[in-house]
């Protein structure tokens, strides 16, 4: 009989972090790699593990951002509204979300490598099977198929990062993860927009399943498994439920975990809605589009950094998150005047550097909510990045079709839903975190 079950079952019901985290110490004291590793080796390995997890996380923008500057051809070549074919985006978040909950408790089972595996070749098949699409509709459902399939990268790199690092080394490590994701929505709406140039739409989808061919192999060959059998859970899916349940218990990591969600959606409405805002209303080239997102990509790494490298340490994790938060309330607040209309007219210049200001604060939001909501998590740390998963993803999936419910003239919906969220972000963090005790 495995031990680790009544343990965690006594979290569930209540143990202080505290003593979770420093119960289950050793585990991740054996598997952290060393602060100063005296050896090329050890720098070696560190290095690879850092650029595998970060080619998993960086799967989703690879997936979402190198298909935005298609969507207006897609409109025209599939003969549908825009708002049909943003539904394209929310099918794949929707599956992201969906899969993750059931990855998530899957690889607590049986470890992190097998559901992995098992999902990066799905991903491949139903990416490819994007490519032949012949109607909106069935494009729909293959990118629900892609989504599902790729969740299994999000959702257990996370899980990783638990299993091998705690505390301000953890925050460091997802500020890192973001420097290496960051640079996807950089390259892949460039690559889009160069792909258009000599293919259509499909050839996107193409690239995309050559890149997870690329990165399937590469987690075959040199991710080993970071959960020894002896920390895994015997249970079926009653017990994974109880566990979830467990975990929405903690008002803490709820607060965390919603908090962030809402964050996130605020992020996707503008990634769903910039593409008709820049190009259609504004009148900017894919080229242009793509230069943009790859500016305001660039601000969020850059803070991220600056959040991994100098904050993380030096500042409280919640200062630095209520920032954040409040810079993302207020940037949004900005495009809400600006689209509509209380300043006047305005161009692309101000909008865009709003849009920047939203994106770069991310930096602050993002790898604090989920350091904060998994350090509290070391007894099921699958489970707990599938719920962080699941309610970005859904959260995000609910936003991004009402960011083009008037039509693709107008981006005062998508600074509405921006303003909203981000809202509801500031009040789970204060209502349910409640920093100020902590």
């Amino acid at each position: 009989m495995e031990i680790r079950m009544p343990d965690g079952a006594q979290t569930a019901r209540g143990q202080r972090p505290t003593e979770r985290i420093s119960q289950h110490q050793p585990h991740h004291q054996s598997h952290q790699p060393p602060r100063h590793p005296k050896t090329p080796t050890a720098r070696r390995a560190s290095l690879l593990v850092t650029l595998v997890l970060g080619g998993l996380t960086a799967l989703p923008p690879i997936s979402m951002d190198g298909y935005l500057p298609a969507l207006p051809e897609v409109t025209r070549s599939l003969n549908s509204p825009a708002a049909t074919v943003q539904l394209t985006l929310t099918a794949c978040l929707a599956g992201m979300a969906l899969g993750q909950i059931v990855i998530g408790p899957m690889s607590d089972r049986w470890g992190r490598r097998r559901p992995l595996l098992l999902g990066m070749v799905a991903y491949v098949v139903a990416t490819a099977i994007c490519a032949l699409a012949p109607s909106t509709e069935l494009l729909i459902g293959f990118r629900l198929l892609q989504g599902l399939a790729g969740a299994a990268g999000i959702v257990i790199a996370r899980a990783v990062v638990r299993d091998l690092y705690d505390g301000t080394e953890m925050a460091r490590f997802f500020s890192t993860l973001m420097l290496i994701s960051g640079v996807a929505p950089v390259i892949a709406p460039l690559l889009g927009g160069q792909v258009l140039r000599v293919t259509d739409w499909r050839g996107i989808f193409v690239v995309l399943s050559v890149v997870g061919t690329l990165l399937t192999v590469v987690v075959w060959k040199w991710l080993h498994e970071t959960l020894p059998p002896e920390k895994r859970h015997s249970g079926g899916v009653g017990e994974a439920l109880r566990t979830m349940r467990g975990l929405l218990a903690d008002r803490v990591f709820t607060g965390y975990m919603l908090a962030g969600g809402l964050a996130f959606a605020a992020l996707f409405a503008y990634v769903s809605a910039s593409p008709f805002v820049v190009q259609e209303i504004y009148g900017a080239s894919p080229q242009m589009f793509s230069l943009l997102f790859g500016v305001n990509s660039i601000g969020l790494i850059a803070v991220g950094q600056i959040n991994g490298r100098v904050l993380v340490g030096r500042v409280d994790m919640n200062k630095a998150l209520a920032f954040g938060l409040s810079v993302i309330t207020l940037a949004a607040l900005a495009l809400l005047l600006m689209t509509s209309g209380v300043f006047g007219q305005v161009g692309l210049l101000p909008v865009a550097a709003a849009l920047f200001v939203l994106m770069s604060a991310m930096g602050l939001a993002m790898p604090n909510t989920n350091t904060q909501a998994l350090m509290r998590t070391p007894h099921a740390a699958g489970s707990a990045s599938a719920l962080i998963g699941t309610s970005s993803f859904l959260i995000g999936a609910v936003a991004s079709p009402l960011v083009g419910i008037a039509g693709d003239r107008t981006a005062v919906p998508m600074a509405v839903v921006q303003v909203v969220c981000a809202l509801g972000s500031m009040a789970c963090f204060l209502g349910l975190v409640r920093p100020w005790r902590r």
